[in-house]
Order: structure tokens, then C-alpha cells, then sequence
């Protein structure tokens, strides 16, 4: 496709030149849960999708998911990691209060050159920092950048909640951003946007200045994440329906022209209610919630890695990346791959 996407045409732009993706090994399937808690596979795979989740080890930290993704983004992009200028690592379960994630992942991969920081917008946050980046790209400051979605969620999961513990998972997924100034691939329009009177709706409140960790706690449970799944649910279909007609809308782009939807994988009847409501056929929603369960930040890069591994996005087409989460925020990148 070669006619204009919209009246932004900057000098560059930010290109995906590599993409990975990293799971621990061990799972917890439905049937295990069902040992746990009052629940069960049936119960669980009609309500959300999902079927089993991937657990971290007490040795596997955020820190190491990240550092193994961008591995694998740099290896498939066959790009040195002393060359990376910018590191982002988007998760709201770092690796400690600081110095940030960002750091550990700069120091094990040895790219010495690189000024990195951490991003918290929950399930939003790859999506953020690849618009972030794109700035950076697009206006000649960085030549590439390395965005990375890592999230260890099953570290803060009240295992004796059923309604919570059935749905994360842990992972990380990455991709390498490259300058270019072939105004025919790349990041093309993005979109981010926040509601801070929902915080409720999604939130873990210790151990921060509100609930410190000198301070004994009123909820015992406040350092596990809490959730109000109707406000979620209801909030997650509107946003997302408003945000992938504005991409369409502003990018003067038809549902034909796109090739495929990656949402973030929070819940399979959320992203469904959504497709329908935008008339999005199956075959272009990428699903992969069965096997992973919710990784947050992480699920958006795994799920595009996987869909470009399997065939089903192919270079020059147009991937539009759409995400919702706890802030609540939620946001949008339109992309020529």
C-alpha cells in the first residue's frame, strides 16, 4: 500500500526489524486451578478463554523473562546488542522498587551504549513506549530502540481468589525498532489515552507511599491485584471499539486494508464482543489467550511474535496493536510491517 496513511510524514520512521518472545516453562492448567480454588476447566474456558497460564520459578524474575525476549528480538534482527541507544521495558512487576528493570536487562545484555528506563501503564505499557519510541525515531534523536513488555503477574495473584487467579500468566515479548526513511513501513499513527477515575476497577495498592511497607496494612489482600471484572469488562469493549475507529478513521483506512488486529489478551469474550461490534471477520483477531492466559504488557509483543511465526503477518502489511488496562489507560499503534 503506497497512497498517504494520514497528514503526519515525518523524515523517519520507527520500523519493527526484530521481534521475540519468552515463557517460563512450567504451567498451570485449568484442571490444576480446579485443585486450588472452586472452580474448573469448563467454568474457566467459557468465561475467559483461557485453558493454561506459564508460571515463573522463584529464580525466573522480570528482569530474566526481558532480558531472553530481547534476546531473541536482537537475534532475529541479527543486530548487536552494543549498538541498542534506547531500552524500554514496559511492566508493572519489576524487578524492585528501583533501579529500574531497564538496568538489570542493559547490563545483562552488554549494551553498553543504550539510556533505559522502566514504564508502568499496566496491560497498556508496550503499546506506550512503542509510541514513546517512535518519537525518538521519527525525529532523529535515537536509531533504534529496543521495547520490551515483561510482566511476572503470578508473583502478586491471590491464589485463593478465584475470580483472579485464573486469568495471568507470566512472559515477555520484545521487538527492536529500527530508523528508517522509507516512508513505506513503520509505525504510521498512534494513540494513547487515560482515565484515572477508574483506578478502582484494576489496581495492587501496596507496597507504594499510600501503603508503605513500614506500615502494617487494614487488607491483608492489598498486596495482591484487585479486580472489578463487570467495570472492566464493560469499560475494555468501549474503549477498544473507540480506539480502533479512530486508527481507521485517521489512517483513512478500511476494515480490508488491515491484515490483522493484535489486541492485548485479556479476556477472549472481550476481545470478541469488540470484534463484533467493529465487524472485524475471525481470521483477522489474533487469539492466543488459551495458551498464555493475561501477560499485561506482555501479551501484545508474544501474541505478534507468535501470529508473524505462524504466517498470519507478513511484511508490508498493515498490524494494528490495541491494548486496555488498569489506570485505566488504553491506546493504539497503527503499524506497516
Amino acid at each position: 500500500m503506497n497512497r498517504p496513511i494520514n497528514d503526519h510524514n515525518p523524515p523517519y520512521r520507527a520500523v519493527i526489524a526484530g521481534h521475540g518472545s519468552f515463557v517460563p516453562a512450567k504451567t498451570l492448567t485449568n484442571d490444576d486451578l480446579s485443585k486450588m480454588v472452586d472452580t474448573s476447566d469448563e467454568w474457566i474456558a467459557a468465561r475467559t478463554g483461557i485453558k493454561v497460564r506459564h508460571i515463573t520459578t522463584d529464580d525466573e524474575t522480570t528482569a530474566f523473562l526481558a532480558t531472553e525476549a530481547a534476546r531473541r528480538a536482537l537475534a532475529e534482527a541479527n543486530f548487536n546488542a552494543d549498538e541498542i541507544e534506547l531500552i524500554i521495558v514496559a511492566t508493572i512487576t519489576p524487578e524492585m522498587v528501583f533501579p529500574s528493570t531497564a538496568c538489570f536487562v542493559q547490563r545483562a545484555l552488554g549494551a553498553k551504549k543504550a539510556w533505559v528506563f522502566d514504564l508502568a501503564a499496566a496491560c497498556s505499557g508496550f503499546v506506550y513506549g512503542l509510541s514513546i519510541a517512535q518519537q525518538f525515531l521519527e525525529n532523529g534523536r535515537c536509531k533504534n530502540a529496543l521495547i520490551i513488555g515483561a510482566e511476572t503477574l503470578t508473583k502478586i495473584t491471590d491464589w485463593t481468589d478465584r475470580t483472579s487467579c485464573i486469568l495471568f500468566g507470566d512472559g515477555a515479548g520484545a521487538v527492536l525498532l529500527e530508523r528508517s526513511s522509507d516512508g513505506r513501513q513503520g509505525i504510521l499513527y498512534s494513540t494513547m489515552a487515560s482515565d484515572g477515575n477508574y483506578w478502582e476497577a484494576l489496581n495492587c495498592q501496596a507496597y507504594g507511599s499510600r501503603h508503605p511497607a513500614a506500615k502494617k496494612l487494614d487488607d491483608s489482600k492489598k498486596i495482591y491485584m484487585q479486580i472489578k471484572g463487570r467495570e472492566v469488562y464493560q469499560q475494555a469493549v468501549r474503549r477498544v471499539v473507540e480506539t480502533v475507529t479512530e486508527c481507521l478513521e485517521a489512517c483513512n483506512l478500511s476494515i480490508d486494508e488491515v491484515g490483522m488486529f493484535i489486541s492485548h489478551q485479556m479476556n477472549a469474550r472481550i476481545i470478541e464482543s469488540a470484534a463484533k461490534r467493529l465487524k472485524l471477520p475471525d481470521e483477522k483477531v489474533f487469539l492466543n489467550i488459551a495458551e498464555y492466559g493475561n501477560t499485561s504488557s506482555a501479551s501484545v509483543p508474544i501474541a505478534f511474535d507468535e501470529c508473524v511465526r505462524k504466517g498470519g503477518i507478513k511484511r508490508g502489511e498493515i498490524v494494528i496493536f490495541v491494548v486496555f488496562g488498569a489506570g485505566l489507560t488504553w491506546g493504539a499503534n497503527v503499524i506497516q510491517f
